[in-house]
């Protein structure tokens, strides 16, 4: 086990290597120049060429990809020109590792912007993650074991008519009627769990629903498509005829077997939103890295754009490495080696 968890890190650094080193080139060694986009529209060509040797945008792409590894291993200094450090003291600042660059559009390191935004996606994520979850198998877990019945055929149907409707809509059907017209809840607000648990949860659970709709309607249908398929397996026949109780059956047996597939999907979407619920947080106006995202690619603000993509890969190389680990605890018979 200890082995292959390291394997699967050492590939997971290597991928993350190749997605980073295609971003940078994709962004800075476009036709477009890095150091033009820095600033509005009123740009001169002394600030833009300020904010060349500023950024490190006049050195050959390569030398920037090495100085952008090297900033996330051991912090950066910025400016990158060292004789602008000198001249002009005032502008240095260290940017400590993790270090993802530095916008100058909003005069700040990325990793700090990744910090106040980061925990509004991570918040929202993992809250829709455990409610589409419980719903998601639940609903098929009930679905399939009432295979043909009405109660199968409703919980199939309100799981496509979820699946059926955009996130937008029912985000904006949810604020629309439950937060304001109704005031079932406050209007979402995000706030810290360390400051208050309970308004965090309030303030989230609208977003999380929103977010989790669509994700739950789909895995009651696979729950029940893999449920369905389990319990007609040979080695169920043979525990039920052995007099074994039907909720045994079910738990140790049929649910774990179909765990399996699930747990693959769950971790992939998982990591993805993870790196950035678009859709959800600016219906709601919630400035996680999704909304953040959406407005450095309006404004051009390449440092920003490339750390949250990298961040994003880390999150989907993260997820599906805890999902292979967790294929060894839900099924014995997968072995990993």
């Amino acid at each position: 086990m200890i082995f292959y968890i390291l394997r699967r890190l050492a590939t997971a650094v290597v991928m993350l290597l190749i997605v980073t080193l295609a971003t940078f080139l994709v962004f800075y060694a476009a036709p477009e120049d890095p150091a033009r986009l820095t600033c509005a529209k009123n740009c001169t060509p002394a600030v833009i060429e300020g904010n060349r040797k500023f950024m490190g945008f006049d050195k050959p792409v390569m030398a920037q990809y090495g100085d952008f590894l090297k900033g996330i291993a051991v912090g950066r200094d910025y400016p990158a020109d060292e004789e602008l450090r000198k001249a002009a003291p005032q502008l240095a600042s260290h940017c400590d590792a993790p270090c993802l660059g530095f916008s100058v559009l909003k005069s700040k390191s990325v990793t700090d912007i990744l910090k106040e935004t980061m925990p509004i996606t991570v918040s929202i994520a993992l809250l829709a993650f455990v409610l589409w979850m419980v719903v998601g198998i639940v609903g098929g877990i009930v679905a399939a074991l009432n295979k043909g019945k009405l109660l199968d055929r409703a919980v199939v149907g309100l799981a496509l008519l979820g699946y059926s409707l955009p996130t937008f809509f029912i985000g904006l059907l949810l604020l629309t009627f439950v937060a304001i017209k109704w005031q079932v809840v406050p209007p979402p607000v995000y706030v810290p769990f360390t400051q208050n648990p309970a308004a965090w949860l309030q303030g989230l659970l609208l977003p999380a629903i929103t977010l989790a709709s669509i994700f739950a309607a789909q895995y009651v249908r696979l729950t029940r498509a893999y449920m369905i398929e389990t319990m007609s397996e040979d080695y169920i026949r043979t525990a039920r005829a052995k007099g074994v109780k039907r909720l045994p059956i079910i738990r140790r047996h049929g649910l774990r077997a179909a765990l399996t597939p699930i747990v693959t999907a769950a971790g992939l979407d998982l990591g993805g939103l993870l790196g950035g619920a678009v859709i959800t947080e600016t219906v709601f106006n919630f400035q996680g890295m999704g909304w953040t995202a959406v407005r450095a690619i309006t404004e051009t603000d390449l440092p920003v754009v490339v750390g949250i993509v990298l961040v994003a890969a880390f999150f989907i190389v993260l997820s599906n490495l805890v999902v292979d680990v967790l294929y060894g605890v839900i099924d014995p018979r997968v072995r990993l080696t």
